[in-house]
């Protein structure tokens, strides 16, 4: 009897989350209302420019997502002044958990994310209400990491680790990929080959239709780069360089068929 009566309470939560998931995403999908999106800052290392650029960071850094979403948003046809509204939470002490390496198996992978979720839950120390998606923001300096690891978006719990400089200078490149991770929060899916990191087309291309097809001058956001040559393609610096494409707003139901 008691072991019925476990059984029919982990169905009833069960059936209650995936309710209210299901839920959070068709209210999400509608964009009838703004997306709430908090930033959570942590430092990737022990650098004194890691640490003295996370003091600097102000909501005001992160403006220029919100007019980026609201131009693209306006320019697909989206009424909706503010689809995406941003807050900053106070820098996090605790260090995520380390992601899986690219060979790694998908059990490990889905292990990895339910940590993440766990340690997430964990460490949400923003106030006010609940965010719908959450960004955890991983700064690293410059002269240290040259290279940035892989930033990962999860739709799942909505939330994303992002790998991001430490530095003035890079703000743009940063805005780019916290943009592009947001969007695999909502559903959007990579426009890249995975093994060349070459754009695909059509739905890779900020303009497919363009002629000459190549050099194009702007990079789809889920594509990540522009290509510029057969073979080759240039990460772009800033958000203006950039556009959400068809397939990308369909994804995120900005569209709905159009």
């Amino acid at each position: 009897m008691f072991k019925r009566l476990r059984i029919l309470i982990l169905l009833f939560i069960l059936i209650t989350v995936a309710l209210g998931n299901w839920r959070t995403e068709s209210r999400l999908k509608d964009w009838q209302n703004s997306v709430h999106v908090t930033v959570y800052p942590l430092a990737g290392d022990d650098s004194p420019v890691t640490r003295d650029y996370l003091s600097t960071l102000r909501p005001t850094n992160f403006e220029a997502l919100e007019k980026y979403f609201g131009s693209e948003a306006s320019r697909l046809g989206l009424p909706l002044l503010k689809p995406v509204a941003l807050e900053l939470a106070p820098t996090l002490r605790t260090a995520p958990p380390s992601p899986p390496e690219g060979g790694d198996s998908a059990l490990t992978a889905i292990v990895w994310s339910l940590r993440m979720r766990y340690w997430a839950w964990r460490h949400d120390e923003a106030p006010g209400p609940k965010p719908d998606i959450r960004l955890f923001l991983v700064y690293h300096d410059p002269s240290r990491r040259p290279t940035l690891p892989h930033s990962t978006g999860l739709r799942e719990g909505r939330m994303a680790l992002v790998q991001v400089f430490a530095s003035p200078a890079d703000q743009g490149g940063n805005q780019v990929v916290t943009a592009h991770e947001l969007l695999h929060t909502l559903g959007a899916t990579d426009k890249y080959d995975p093994e060349t990191l070459m754009p695909r087309f059509p739905d890779g291309f900020a303009e497919p239709t363009r002629e000459p097809r190549i050099p194009q001058e702007r990079a789809e956001l889920m594509a990540g780069r522009i290509p510029v040559g057969a073979q080759t393609a240039d990460i772009p610096t800033s958000l203006a360089q950039t556009l959400i494409g068809p397939a990308t707003a369909r994804e995120i139901g900005w569209t709905h068929g159009r």
